[in-house]
């Protein structure tokens, strides 16, 4: 068996998607116009290589507790319904090429799941790797559950999740091959952990790795 893994933002799709997701709550009237502000000021901290993704997290979550559990649900469904348009072609055809041939498909994003959900199913991908919120009486308390689907952590959870699977392979190295598609160098640990790693349109120390050590680039998709 073949294993393939994608991350999300800048990767399969060239936007944040807690950024669009932010947009949204302020244009449904959730969140107010400073949260948009907020959330890029964490974008500048991931780009610094300063982000507290905890600190993020609580931010980007925590507001919602103060909604029903039923409006997140018919929130996320209506996001869901604007994200089709946005799904490059390039991308969708890329991901179906491995699931067609049999290849065991999965995303690994350390966005949230209450927003990465919906992109994993436009893009038709089953298994999806996110960062988790700790959740209480149906709504996000912005604490995260367990470890952050995040740089190292990455690599932590995708070997979790296979070690839990109910059958072989357990572990990466047990894959015919794997592939792992990522824009950041925040993802190298797991990059380097797959037998072809790709960089698609990556930032620029990734760029300087993946052509130092030979690495497939991707510049337009």
């Amino acid at each position: 068996m073949k294993l393939a893994l994608f991350d999300l933002d800048h990767t399969l799709i060239p936007f944040d998607s807690g950024m669009a997701w932010t947009r949204f709550l302020v244009r449904v009237g959730a969140l107010n116009r400073a949260a948009q502000a907020r959330y890029l000021a964490y974008c500048h901290e991931y780009l610094a290589g300063t982000l507290d993704i905890h600190a993020m997290h609580h931010a980007s979550m925590a507001p919602l507790a103060a909604f029903a559990p039923e409006q997140l649900r018919c929130w996320q469904a209506e996001f869901e319904g604007e994200l089709a348009a946005l799904l490059p072609a390039s991308m969708l055809a890329l991901v179906a090429s491995h699931r067609d041939r049999g290849d065991l498909c999965a995303i690994v994003t350390a966005t949230s799941r209450l927003v990465a959900e919906p992109f994993a199913r436009g893009f038709g991908v089953a298994h999806l790797l996110a960062t988790e919120a700790v959740w209480v009486a149906g709504v996000p308390t912005g604490a995260i559950d367990g470890l952050p689907c995040y740089r190292e952590h990455k690599l932590a959870r995708v070997q979790s999740w296979l070690d839990a699977r109910s059958t072989p392979p357990r572990d990466l190295e047990s894959f015919e091959a794997s592939w792992f598609y990522s824009d950041s160098a925040s993802d190298l640990p797991l990059l380097a952990a797959v037998s072809h790693p790709v960089a698609v349109r990556p930032d620029p120390r990734l760029r300087a790795h993946a052509s130092t050590v030979g690495w497939r680039i991707i510049d337009a998709m």
